[in-house]
């Protein structure tokens, strides 16, 4: 009977391998799926050796600050593996652990597969080296991503986005709901630099209702502090409903701009980290844009706001701007074209039809 062992280590790299897994049990039921990730992989039918609330660290700060357990969390990995004895590791997104997993993988005999690619094209453009020597197979979701591969002679599989096969049937919008959603993020460090911000929006917009969208792996606790004083509403583990009904929405960079992007919600793309994170950061980022909507489309279609931009004043103007109707209209324009270059590719499907061939070939 064989087995894979899957490494996802925030909360989108769970939904997604959590479709990946329903996937695959179907055209191999007898399967054994080991994985970090959450309850998404976990319902689906894996066996849960790590969940990603141990793992959730960002940026080049908090990274060293929190090395030690990094350091940890990578020894456990290798000892389970080495348990486990998988025929095959498949490694979605998370690079900075992924990559360095994949090495020491590949030195010992393992079949590595990758699925979704860490962002070479924004920065560090040198780790395809490192990709083409440890990296068996590789699946990608962005349209542009097989080109970018293609220069550096190294053969990916484009399988479409997941987020396709996770999102629900999503309704027209014709009357306004006055409600704007607040994506802080998932992480204590995302959401403690941004939400307080976003919360400032309620005394310029009293005719709206606030609600943030929560993660309860951070506990319900945790947000009690911010909303003390802001008449806000929260809920937990939902975003899909809250987008859903959004006029407009104030979104953390990351998966979650294209995500409401393909729920039609005109928002506002914000970035805020530790100071000493953004200036390295800056200085190493090729990419003109932080909001995967608008590196897809290839133009600014949705604002950012990044670090010292990302101000009271400023978020009160776009706020202002993507509430007009007629802006909403053109942007939801934009939109139907981001969702003709995604394709149609039923992503979760055609990557396990993929991760089995590679299985047949394990010696």
């Amino acid at each position: 009977m064989q087995s894979i062992y899957i490494i996802a280590g925030e909360p989108s790299g769970d939904l997604h391998g959590g479709n990946l897994i329903k996937s695959l049990k179907s055209k191999s039921p007898d399967l054994t799926i080991y994985f970090w990730g959450g309850e998404h992989m976990e319902s689906a039918g894996g066996i849960l050796r790590k969940h990603y609330k141990e793992l959730a660290f960002m940026g080049f700060w908090e990274v060293i600050v929190n090395i030690r357990t990094i350091q940890k969390n990578f020894a456990f990995c290798m000892a389970d593996i080495l348990e486990k004895k998988p025929d095959a590791v498949v490694l979605i997104d998370y690079p900075g652990f992924n990559l360095r997993m994949a090495k020491w993988l590949k030195e010992r005999g393992f079949k590595v597969i990758y699925y979704i690619s860490p962002q070479v094209w924004a920065w560090k453009e040198n780790r395809v080296k490192d990709i083409k020597k440890y990296v068996d197979k590789m699946f990608v979701i962005l349209p542009f991503e097989k080109e970018f591969y293609k220069k550096w002679d190294y053969e990916v599989d484009y399988v479409g986005h997941p987020l396709l096969d996770a999102l629900p049937p999503i309704s027209e919008r014709n009357q306004p709901t006055n409600i704007i959603a607040l994506l802080p993020g998932s992480r204590k460090q995302e959401i403690e630099q941004k939400l307080p911000i976003f919360l400032k929006m309620i005394a310029h917009f009293p005719d709206y209702q606030f609600i943030i969208a929560g993660v309860t792996h951070l506990g319900k606790d945790y947000y009690k502090p911010f909303l003390e004083n802001n008449a806000c509403d929260i809920i937990y583990d939902d975003t899909y409903s809250l987008l859903q009904k959004a006029d407009a929405a104030l979104v953390t960079s990351g998966t979650a701009t294209l995500e409401t992007a393909l729920f039609k919600v005109p928002q506002v793309v914000c970035y805020k980290g530790n100071r000493l994170s953004y200036e390295i950061g800056k200085r190493l980022i090729k990419v003109p844009f932080i909001a995967l909507v608008n590196l897809i489309m290839g133009r600014k279609i949705v604002e950012e706001l990044i670090q010292t931009s990302l101000t009271e004043d400023n978020l009160v103007r776009e706020l202002n701007r993507i509430l007009d109707p007629i802006h909403r209209e053109k942007l939801c324009q934009e939109y139907d074209v981001l969702r003709k270059k995604l394709g149609e590719i039923p992503a979760s499907d055609t990557t396990a039809e993929g991760i089995l061939k590679e299985l047949k070939n394990v010696s």
